[in-house]
């Protein structure tokens, strides 16, 4: 038997204002309320309400067969809250159908790990008491932020308590071994690797509408052909849970793609659908993997460097994070919030200047200019948010004037 693990994470970041210099100490909001809510809106409209109705009609037209899993971000949480509720119900919905299963991550999709081990389990502890408010549930499957990867990070996931950890099946680390099995990092004594196909899961988030490509077009039959014919004891199909309806517009066929594809995959009797945590407790490791150094799902080098490549991203990260101890000296939650927002990987993505495969689908909802725009613009904020963190001059204490007669 092959499971077919399908995981979506579900992620809007909270954009900033546009700051001038000129709006530096004029207590001016950092965060753009207008466009977060239109995007929000817009994202609700074409993909979060009609992707989860089609979701829980298929568990139950499948008799709970057919099962998935979420990594949904905080400040996600916090736009449904803001927004509209309905959005995170429908979620609580699906949840409770027993056939979806949760992950856990850094509350705000930061670049957390990066900036200190105690703020990433401080997000991380911030990212479980939302899921055990809001699902009441604890996840047992821990992925970082854009699937950032290392035997550290493995190691930090099971000092928490996970028994399993997402990262992507990239060849440079992997080699002749296949992305299709159940591993266990070098660092770790019992949690699990669960590594994302990439070939197969960007058929579905990048290339579905491409009519350059060979695979075009990409029926439910078709693609139920390819994963049966995938050796291993797992398919991990990763994927951005925006594809359905804003990458991939309604047009393109992406819906009625989805609908079909389970009952396809049906067909083939070796085939299963299974959860993130299913998958850690049926399947034992196949062996140990090796990755020293940071890797991630984004572009083709899978590294890094959309964040932090270039003068400009290095600038703005070390400025943020060398904030950490003054901010939470302050005691300030209002401030930590807002610091903690500032750390969002979007932020820094924005300032990539190296575009890739995938930067269309990643510059649909940059609303800058160019990368120096965004850098210029958090540079902005960030002088803002100094300024309102320094304490205030505390005033002098007069000095007693000795009264003569």
């Amino acid at each position: 038997m092959t499971s077919i693990c399908m995981y979506f994470q579900v992620h809007q970041p909270f954009r900033l204002s546009k700051y001038s210099f000129f709006d530096i100490g004029s207590k001016k909001g950092y965060f753009d309320e207008r466009r977060n809510k239109e995007v929000f809106d817009k994202v609700t409209k074409k993909c979060y309400l009609p992707a989860n109705q089609v979701l829980k009609e298929l568990i139950e037209q499948h008799d709970g067969k057919f099962r998935v899993s979420f990594s949904i971000t905080g400040v996600f949480v916090d736009q449904c809250l803001k927004y509209n509720p309905k959005v995170l119900e429908s979620f609580i919905e699906l949840f409770d159908t027993g056939c979806v299963d949760i992950l856990d991550e850094t509350y705000y999709h930061s670049l957390a790990f990066l900036i200190s081990k105690e703020d990433f389990k401080e997000q991380v502890k911030q990212h479980r008491d939302m899921i055990k408010e809001h699902f009441n549930y604890e996840p047992k499957i821990f992925r970082n932020t854009e699937a950032m990867y290392s035997n550290d990070i493995a190691k930090a996931a099971e000092d928490l308590g996970y028994k399993g950890v997402i990262a992507e099946g990239w060849h440079t680390y992997l080699g002749w071994r296949s992305p299709n099995y159940v591993y266990r990092p070098t660092t770790c004594k019992k949690a699990k690797l669960l590594l994302r196909n990439y070939q197969l899961s960007d058929d579905i988030g990048f290339r579905f509408s491409n009519r350059g490509w060979a695979g075009f077009p990409l029926t439910a039959d078709k693609y139920a052909d390819w994963l049966s014919s995938n050796q291993g004891q797992t398919i991990n199909l990763f994927i951005d849970y925006e594809t359905f309806g804003e990458h991939q517009w309604e047009d393109t066929g992406i819906f009625d793609f989805l609908r079909h594809m389970p009952g396809e995959v049906f067909k083939h009797p070796h085939l299963d659908f299974r959860t993130t945590s299913e998958i850690v407790d049926k399947y034992e490791s196949m062996g140990e993997i090796d990755v020293p150094y940071i890797c991630s799902w984004a572009d083709m080098d899978r590294d890094l460097s959309a964040w932090l490549e270039n003068d400009m991203q290095k600038e703005a990260f070390e400025s943020v994070k060398n904030l950490e101890s003054q901010v939470k000296k302050s005691g300030d939650s209002e401030l930590l919030d807002t610091w903690r927002r500032l750390q969002i990987s979007d932020h820094f993505y924005y300032m990539c200047t190296k575009w890739f495969s995938d930067g269309d689908i990643h510059k649909y909802f940059n609303d800058y200019s160019t990368p120096y725009d965004a850098f210029t613009n958090y540079m902005n904020v960030l002088s803002d948010f100094k300024e309102r963190l320094a304490p205030s001059p505390q005033a002098e204490t007069p000095v007693p004037v000795p009264i003569t007669e």
